[in-house]
Protein backbone atom coordinates (compact mmCIF):
# COMPACT_ATOMS: atom_id res chain seq x y z
CA UNK A 1 0.00 0.00 0.00
CA UNK A 2 2.81 2.41 0.81
CA UNK A 3 4.54 1.75 -2.49
CA UNK A 4 1.29 2.27 -4.38
CA UNK A 5 0.68 5.51 -2.50
CA UNK A 6 4.03 6.91 -3.54
CA UNK A 7 4.17 5.51 -7.09
CA UNK A 8 1.42 7.69 -8.55
CA UNK A 9 2.84 11.08 -7.37
CA UNK A 10 6.31 10.07 -8.52
CA UNK A 11 4.93 9.00 -11.91
CA UNK A 12 3.10 12.31 -12.32
CA UNK A 13 6.21 14.21 -11.24
CA UNK A 14 8.41 12.30 -13.69
CA UNK A 15 5.91 12.86 -16.50
CA UNK A 16 5.73 16.58 -15.73
CA UNK A 17 9.50 17.06 -15.73
CA UNK A 18 9.85 14.95 -18.87
CA UNK A 19 7.20 17.01 -20.63
CA UNK A 20 9.09 20.20 -19.76
CA UNK A 21 12.72 19.22 -20.20
CA UNK A 22 12.89 16.41 -22.77
CA UNK A 23 12.10 18.81 -25.68
CA UNK A 24 14.85 21.12 -24.42
CA UNK A 25 17.25 18.20 -24.30
CA UNK A 26 16.32 17.24 -27.87
CA UNK A 27 16.93 20.84 -28.97
CA UNK A 28 20.40 20.80 -27.42
CA UNK A 29 21.25 17.42 -28.98
CA UNK A 30 20.17 18.43 -32.49
CA UNK A 31 22.15 21.66 -32.28
CA UNK A 32 25.15 19.36 -32.83
CA UNK A 33 23.53 17.51 -35.73
CA UNK A 34 25.53 17.40 -38.96
CA UNK A 35 22.43 17.76 -41.16
CA UNK A 36 19.60 20.28 -41.14
CA UNK A 37 17.09 17.58 -40.25
CA UNK A 38 15.38 17.84 -36.88
CA UNK A 39 14.30 14.19 -36.99
CA UNK A 40 17.29 12.25 -38.35
CA UNK A 41 20.69 12.24 -36.67
CA UNK A 42 23.43 12.72 -39.24
CA UNK A 43 26.50 12.81 -37.01
CA UNK A 44 28.13 15.08 -34.45
CA UNK A 45 29.31 18.47 -35.64
CA UNK A 46 29.89 22.08 -34.50
CA UNK A 47 29.10 23.48 -37.96
CA UNK A 48 25.93 25.25 -36.85
CA UNK A 49 27.77 27.05 -34.07
CA UNK A 50 30.32 28.22 -36.64
CA UNK A 51 27.49 29.34 -38.92
CA UNK A 52 25.87 31.13 -35.99
CA UNK A 53 29.07 33.07 -35.34
CA UNK A 54 28.78 34.48 -38.87
CA UNK A 55 25.04 35.23 -38.69
CA UNK A 56 25.27 38.95 -37.96
CA UNK A 57 21.50 39.74 -38.03
CA UNK A 58 20.64 36.98 -35.56
CA UNK A 59 23.50 37.85 -33.22
CA UNK A 60 22.53 41.52 -33.45
CA UNK A 61 18.97 40.66 -32.45
CA UNK A 62 20.26 38.58 -29.53
CA UNK A 63 22.55 41.38 -28.34
CA UNK A 64 19.72 43.93 -28.60
CA UNK A 65 17.43 41.66 -26.59
CA UNK A 66 20.06 41.24 -23.88
CA UNK A 67 20.58 45.01 -23.65
CA UNK A 68 16.85 45.75 -23.47
CA UNK A 69 16.31 42.98 -20.91
CA UNK A 70 19.10 44.29 -18.67
CA UNK A 71 17.88 47.90 -18.88
CA UNK A 72 14.22 47.09 -18.32
CA UNK A 73 14.94 44.68 -15.46
CA UNK A 74 17.16 47.24 -13.71
CA UNK A 75 14.60 50.02 -14.14
CA UNK A 76 11.79 47.74 -12.96
CA UNK A 77 13.75 46.71 -9.85
CA UNK A 78 14.51 50.34 -8.91
CA UNK A 79 10.93 51.50 -9.44
CA UNK A 80 9.50 48.33 -7.91
CA UNK A 81 11.58 48.78 -4.76
CA UNK A 82 10.38 52.37 -4.39
CA UNK A 83 6.77 51.37 -5.07
CA UNK A 84 6.85 48.46 -2.59
CA UNK A 85 8.38 50.65 0.13
CA UNK A 86 5.80 53.36 -0.53
CA UNK A 87 2.86 50.96 -0.30
CA UNK A 88 4.12 49.31 2.89
CA UNK A 89 5.40 52.39 4.71
CA UNK A 90 2.62 54.84 3.85
CA UNK A 91 -0.45 52.70 4.34
CA UNK A 92 -3.07 55.48 4.35
CA UNK A 93 -2.05 58.00 1.71
CA UNK A 94 -4.84 59.14 -0.65
CA UNK A 95 -5.20 56.92 -3.69
CA UNK A 96 -3.25 54.01 -2.22
CA UNK A 97 -5.74 51.40 -3.48
CA UNK A 98 -5.84 52.94 -6.95
CA UNK A 99 -2.05 53.17 -7.02
CA UNK A 100 -1.70 49.48 -6.11
CA UNK A 101 -4.32 48.44 -8.66
CA UNK A 102 -2.73 50.38 -11.52
CA UNK A 103 0.71 49.14 -10.55
CA UNK A 104 -0.34 45.49 -10.66
CA UNK A 105 -2.65 45.75 -13.68
CA UNK A 106 -0.09 44.30 -16.15
CA UNK A 107 -0.17 41.04 -14.19
CA UNK A 108 -3.73 40.29 -15.33
CA UNK A 109 -3.98 42.35 -18.50
CA UNK A 110 -3.53 40.46 -21.80
CA UNK A 111 -0.26 41.34 -23.50
CA UNK A 112 -2.11 42.21 -26.69
CA UNK A 113 -4.02 44.95 -24.85
CA UNK A 114 -0.82 46.18 -23.16
CA UNK A 115 1.09 46.28 -26.44
CA UNK A 116 -1.69 48.06 -28.31
CA UNK A 117 -2.21 50.65 -25.57
CA UNK A 118 1.50 51.40 -25.41
CA UNK A 119 1.66 51.73 -29.20
CA UNK A 120 -1.17 54.27 -29.13
CA UNK A 121 0.58 56.11 -26.29
CA UNK A 122 3.85 56.35 -28.21
CA UNK A 123 2.06 57.51 -31.37
CA UNK A 124 0.23 60.18 -29.37
CA UNK A 125 3.43 61.35 -27.67
CA UNK A 126 5.24 61.55 -31.00
CA UNK A 127 2.47 63.60 -32.58
CA UNK A 128 2.25 66.06 -29.67
CA UNK A 129 5.79 66.20 -28.27
CA UNK A 130 7.92 64.83 -31.09
CA UNK A 131 9.18 62.05 -28.81
CA UNK A 132 9.85 59.23 -29.26
CA UNK A 133 11.07 59.61 -32.81
CA UNK A 134 9.52 56.42 -34.14
CA UNK A 135 9.54 53.02 -32.52
CA UNK A 136 12.77 51.32 -31.58
CA UNK A 137 14.87 50.00 -28.72
CA UNK A 138 13.80 52.86 -26.43
CA UNK A 139 10.09 52.17 -26.78
CA UNK A 140 10.67 48.43 -26.30
CA UNK A 141 12.64 49.08 -23.11
CA UNK A 142 9.89 51.35 -21.76
CA UNK A 143 7.22 48.79 -22.61
CA UNK A 144 9.15 45.96 -20.99
CA UNK A 145 9.77 48.07 -17.90
CA UNK A 146 6.01 48.61 -17.65
CA UNK A 147 5.45 44.86 -17.88
CA UNK A 148 8.19 43.73 -15.49
CA UNK A 149 7.56 46.49 -12.93
CA UNK A 150 4.46 44.70 -11.67
CA UNK A 151 6.33 41.42 -11.13
CA UNK A 152 9.25 43.16 -9.43
CA UNK A 153 6.91 44.99 -7.06
CA UNK A 154 5.14 41.78 -6.05
CA UNK A 155 8.38 39.92 -5.36
CA UNK A 156 10.02 42.76 -3.42
CA UNK A 157 6.88 43.61 -1.49
CA UNK A 158 6.48 39.98 -0.40
CA UNK A 159 9.94 40.17 1.16
CA UNK A 160 9.36 43.61 2.61
CA UNK A 161 6.27 42.43 4.49
CA UNK A 162 8.37 39.81 6.29
CA UNK A 163 10.93 42.29 7.62
CA UNK A 164 10.87 43.14 11.30
CA UNK A 165 9.82 46.81 11.59
CA UNK A 166 11.62 47.04 14.94
CA UNK A 167 14.95 46.96 13.09
CA UNK A 168 14.16 50.21 11.28
CA UNK A 169 12.70 51.72 14.43
CA UNK A 170 15.81 50.86 16.43
CA UNK A 171 18.07 52.35 13.77
CA UNK A 172 15.98 55.52 13.73
CA UNK A 173 16.10 55.75 17.54
CA UNK A 174 19.89 55.58 17.33
CA UNK A 175 19.93 58.66 15.15
CA UNK A 176 19.86 57.13 11.69
CA UNK A 177 18.33 59.28 8.98
CA UNK A 178 15.65 57.69 6.76
CA UNK A 179 17.95 57.26 3.76
CA UNK A 180 20.75 55.88 5.93
CA UNK A 181 18.34 53.40 7.52
CA UNK A 182 17.11 52.33 4.09
CA UNK A 183 20.63 51.94 2.75
CA UNK A 184 22.10 50.15 5.78
CA UNK A 185 19.14 48.10 7.05
CA UNK A 186 16.33 47.71 4.55
CA UNK A 187 18.28 47.39 1.31
CA UNK A 188 20.63 44.58 2.48
CA UNK A 189 17.65 42.62 3.80
CA UNK A 190 15.87 43.07 0.47
CA UNK A 191 18.90 42.00 -1.57
CA UNK A 192 17.74 38.38 -2.20
CA UNK A 193 14.29 39.57 -3.32
CA UNK A 194 15.82 42.29 -5.49
CA UNK A 195 18.09 39.72 -7.15
CA UNK A 196 15.14 37.38 -7.75
CA UNK A 197 13.03 40.24 -9.13
CA UNK A 198 15.83 41.28 -11.49
CA UNK A 199 16.22 37.76 -12.86
CA UNK A 200 12.46 37.44 -13.31
CA UNK A 201 12.26 40.78 -15.10
CA UNK A 202 15.25 39.92 -17.29
CA UNK A 203 13.67 36.61 -18.29
CA UNK A 204 10.26 38.14 -19.03
CA UNK A 205 11.79 40.86 -21.17
CA UNK A 206 14.05 38.46 -23.03
CA UNK A 207 11.13 36.15 -23.75
CA UNK A 208 8.53 38.74 -24.76
CA UNK A 209 7.24 38.67 -28.32
CA UNK A 210 3.73 40.14 -28.29
CA UNK A 211 4.43 43.55 -26.73
CA UNK A 212 7.71 43.96 -28.61
CA UNK A 213 5.89 43.31 -31.88
CA UNK A 214 3.66 46.33 -31.26
CA UNK A 215 6.30 48.84 -30.12
CA UNK A 216 9.29 47.83 -32.26
CA UNK A 217 10.30 49.40 -35.55
CA UNK A 218 12.82 49.02 -38.36
CA UNK A 219 16.28 48.26 -37.04
CA UNK A 220 15.01 47.16 -33.63
CA UNK A 221 14.32 43.47 -34.15
CA UNK A 222 14.59 41.52 -30.91
CA UNK A 223 15.53 37.87 -30.72
CA UNK A 224 11.98 36.50 -30.24
CA UNK A 225 10.81 38.50 -33.26
CA UNK A 226 13.74 37.25 -35.34
CA UNK A 227 13.11 33.63 -34.33
CA UNK A 228 9.37 33.90 -34.95
CA UNK A 229 10.01 35.34 -38.40
CA UNK A 230 12.54 32.67 -39.31
CA UNK A 231 10.34 29.79 -38.11
CA UNK A 232 7.91 30.51 -40.93
CA UNK A 233 10.60 29.35 -43.36
CA UNK A 234 11.55 26.33 -41.25
CA UNK A 235 13.56 25.95 -38.08
CA UNK A 236 17.25 26.51 -38.76
CA UNK A 237 19.78 24.51 -36.73
CA UNK A 238 21.41 27.85 -35.97
CA UNK A 239 18.38 28.63 -33.79
CA UNK A 240 19.06 25.42 -31.89
CA UNK A 241 22.69 26.43 -31.42
CA UNK A 242 21.73 29.91 -30.21
CA UNK A 243 19.15 28.44 -27.82
CA UNK A 244 21.81 26.10 -26.43
CA UNK A 245 24.17 29.02 -25.81
CA UNK A 246 21.40 30.89 -24.03
CA UNK A 247 20.59 27.85 -21.91
CA UNK A 248 24.20 27.60 -20.78
CA UNK A 249 24.45 31.32 -20.00
CA UNK A 250 21.10 31.44 -18.20
CA UNK A 251 21.95 28.26 -16.29
CA UNK A 252 25.22 29.73 -15.07
CA UNK A 253 23.56 33.03 -14.16
CA UNK A 254 20.73 31.30 -12.29
CA UNK A 255 23.15 29.06 -10.41
CA UNK A 256 25.29 32.04 -9.42
CA UNK A 257 22.24 34.00 -8.29
CA UNK A 258 20.95 31.00 -6.33
CA UNK A 259 24.27 30.62 -4.53
CA UNK A 260 24.29 34.35 -3.74
CA UNK A 261 20.71 34.28 -2.40
CA UNK A 262 21.39 31.11 -0.38
CA UNK A 263 24.48 32.62 1.21
CA UNK A 264 22.64 35.86 1.96
CA UNK A 265 19.79 34.02 3.67
CA UNK A 266 22.18 31.75 5.57
CA UNK A 267 24.27 34.72 6.70
CA UNK A 268 21.17 36.57 7.85
CA UNK A 269 19.83 33.57 9.82
CA UNK A 270 23.19 32.64 11.34
CA UNK A 271 23.35 33.08 15.14
CA UNK A 272 25.37 36.08 16.28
Amino acid sequence: MIRRGFSFPLTVLAFGYSFLYVPIGVLVIFSFNETRSIAVWGGFSFKWYAALAENTPLLGAAWLSLQIAAISATAAVVLGTLAACTIERYRRFPGRSLFSALLLAPLVMPEVITGLSLLLLFVWLESWLGWPDGRGATTIAIAHTTLTLAYATVVIRARLVQLDPDLRSAAADLGGRPFAVFRSITLPLLAPAIGAAWLLGFTLSLDDLVIASFVSGPGSTTLPIAIFSSVRLGVSPQINALATVFLVVVGLATTTAGIFIYRSVRRRNAPH
